[in-house]
C-alpha cells in the first residue's frame, strides 16, 4: 500500500505529482478568472491581455525567446505616466513601461518553470546574491520605519523598492538561464542591434534642434538617461573592438562606436560627458594595446574641440558662462557656476545637513525630497547601513567582473568584461549627477550584461 501511494505521487524523476499538477491548477484558475474579466474589457485591453498570455506561454516554453523580447523592449518600449502615488522624492509622476509588464510576465513564467523543474533551482548561487539581498532588506526596513513615523507613503515606498528589485530580477533570470558562450554572443548582438536602432532614432532627432533622448519617453525626454546608456554601450563595443583579432569585426565594432557616439554628443548631458572620461582611462589601464589607446585618447583630446558639435561645446561652456549673469549662484575658485548645477550643489549641501537627523536607516525610500544624485539619495533614504551595503554591492560587481576579465581567454568574453568594467566606471561617475542605478533604461541592460560577464568563467568550465 505504501509503495502504491509512493508510485501515485512520485514520477520517474522523483518529482511529486502534486508538484506537476499544482501549476496546472493555478493556470486553470487564471483562465477562469480571465473568462470573467474579458467580457468587461475593451477590444484593445483584450488584445493586450491575449498578447500577455501568449508571451507568458512562449517564455515558459522558451526562456531564451522571452529574454530576446526583453532585450529589444529595454529601449524600444513606450512608457505610461500613471500619476503620482505620493512621496517626497518622486520628482514627477510614476511611470510604467511596456518592459515593466514584460519583465513581470517573463518573471512569472520563469518562476512557474522553476516550480516544475526544481533541479534548476529558484536562484542560482552567485557572488552577488548576498549583497543584493542585504541591500534590498535594508531598503525594505528603512522604508517600513519611514512609513511608521509618517515620512513615507507605504504604498509608494514599497512600490519603488519593488522597482529596484525588478532590475535585479533581470540578473537572476539571465544567470539561471545561461548555459553556453553562444548564448552570450547572441544576447550581446541583440543588445548592440537595439543600441544601433535607438542611436539612429536619436540621430534623426538632431535636425529638430533640441537635446536628443531615447525614443518613447513621452512628452518630456530624458537626455541624461540616454547619455548614460550610450556611454555604457559605447564602452562595451570599444572593449570588443580592442580584443577581437578579426579585421572585419574591428570594422563592425568601429562603425558601431561612431554610431553610438554621435547621439551621445547631442544629448548635451554633462554627466555623460564626465562619465566618458573614466571609461576611456579604464581602457588605458586594462587594454594590452596601451600605446594605441593612449595615442587615441591624446588624438581625441586634441581634435575634440574642433570635431565636437557646436551644441555640445556650448553645453559645456554654459556651466561656466551662464552663472556670470546670475545672482545667488554657487562660486567655485572664483568661477560662478550655472543655475542648474548651483541648485544641485545647494540641494546636496542641504541633504548633508538633513542626513544627521536619520543617520542609520535614513528617511526611507521616497521619504526624502527628490535628489538627482545617486549616492546622496541612497544615503538620505537608507542611511549609513544602506549606503554601506550599496557600496558593498558595487565593489562585489567590480571584483567579480575584474576576476572574469583576468581569466577570460576568448576574445568576446575578454572584450565584454573589459568593456563592462569601463562602462561601470563611467556609470559610477555618471551617478554623481544622476540617479543612475535606479534608472530602468540603464539598469536593465546593466544587470543583463552583469549576469553574462559574471557567468562566463563558469560557462567556460561547463563547455570544456
Amino acid at each position: 500500500m505504501r509503495d502504491t501511494l509512493k508510485n501515485l505521487f512520485m514520477n520517474g524523476k522523483g518529482q511529486t505529482t502534486l508538484q506537476l499538477i499544482l501549476p496546472l491548477i493555478i493556470l486553470l484558475l487564471i483562465l477562469v478568472g480571465i473568462a470573467f474579466i474579458v467580457p468587461n474589457l475593451s477590444p484593445v485591453k483584450t488584445m493586450a491581455l491575449a498578447a500577455g498570455m501568449a508571451i507568458f506561454v512562449i517564455s515558459f516554453v522558451s526562456t531564451e525567446f522571452g529574454l530576446f523580447i526583453l532585450i529589444f523592449s529595454m529601449l524600444l518600449s513606450p512608457e505610461f505616466v500613471v500619476g503620482t502615488t505620493g512621496g517626497a522624492s518622486l520628482g514627477r509622476g510614476v511611470t510604467l513601461r511596456l518592459d515593466d509588464f514584460l519583465l513581470v510576465i517573463i518573471g512569472f513564467s520563469w518562476l512557474a518553470k522553476m516550480s516544475i523543474h526544481k533541479e534548476l533551482g529558484l536562484f542560482l548561487r552567485t557572488p552577488l546574491n548576498k549583497p543584493i539581498a542585504f541591500y534590498i532588506i535594508i531598503c525594505l526596513v528603512s522604508t517600513l520605519f519611514g512609513a511608521i513615523f509618517g515620512r513615507v507613503n507605504l504604498v509608494t515606498g514599497f512600490f519603488f523598492v519593488l522597482k529596484y528589485f525588478e532590475y535585479m530580477i533581470v540578473y537572476f533570470i539571465v544567470a539561471n538561464h545561461l548555459e553556453s558562450n553562444k548564448q552570450v554572443q547572441n544576447y550581446l548582438w541583440a543588445m548592440l542591434i537595439t543600441c544601433a536602432i535607438v542611436s539612429l532614432i536619436g540621430i534623426a532627432q538632431i535636425p529638430e534642434g533640441h537635446r536628443v533622448s531615447a525614443p518613447f519617453e513621452g512628452e518630456v525626454g530624458e537626455p541624461n538617461t540616454f547619455g548614460g546608456y550610450l556611454v555604457f554601450m559605447l564602452s562595451i563595443v570599444v572593449g570588443l573592438f580592442l580584443t577581437t583579432p578579426s579585421f572585419r569585426n574591428q570594422l563592425i565594432y568601429g562603425a558601431l562606436a561612431v554610431l553610438f557616439a554621435t547621439p551621445l554628443f547631442y544629448t548635451q548631458s554633462r554627466s555623460s560627458y564626465l562619465a566618458a572620461i573614466p571609461a576611456m582611462l579604464t581602457f588605458l589601464l586594462l587594454s594590452e594595446k596601451k600605446q594605441w589607446v593612449l595615442a587615441a585618447i591624446l588624438l581625441l583630446g586634441v581634435t575634440l574641440p574642433f570635431i565636437a558639435p557646436q551644441a555640445a561645446k556650448e553645453r559645456v561652456m554654459y556651466t561656466f558662462t551662464q552663472g556670470q549673469r546670475q545672482k545667488n549662484v554657487v562660486e567655485v575658485g572664483g568661477v560662478k557656476l550655472d543655475t542648474s548645477l548651483s541648485a544641485r550643489i545647494v540641494s546636496w549641501r542641504q541633504a548633508s545637513r538633513d542626513y544627521i537627523n536619520h543617520p542609520f536607516l535614513g528617511y526611507g525610500v521616497t521619504g526624502y525630497r527628490f535628489l538627482d544624485a545617486q549616492y546622496a539619495r541612497v544615503a538620505l533614504e537608507t542611511g549609513f547601513l544602506g549606503i554601506f551595503f550599496f557600496f558593498i554591492l558595487l565593489y562585489t560587481i567590480f571584483r567579480q567582473t575584474y576576476d572574469s576579465f583576468k581569466v577570460a581567454e576568448d576574445p568576446v568574453q575578454r572584450g565584454l568584461a573589459m568593456g563592462f568594467l569601463a562602462g561601470f566606471a563611467g556609470l559610477l561617475f555618471h551617478s554623481i549627477g544622476s540617479n543612475t542605478f535606479i534608472i530602468v533604461r540603464i539598469m536593465e541592460p546593466f544587470w543583463f550584461i552583469t549576469a553574462m560577464v559574471i557567468m562566463t568563467p563558469h560557462l567556460k568550465k561547463v563547455n570544456s
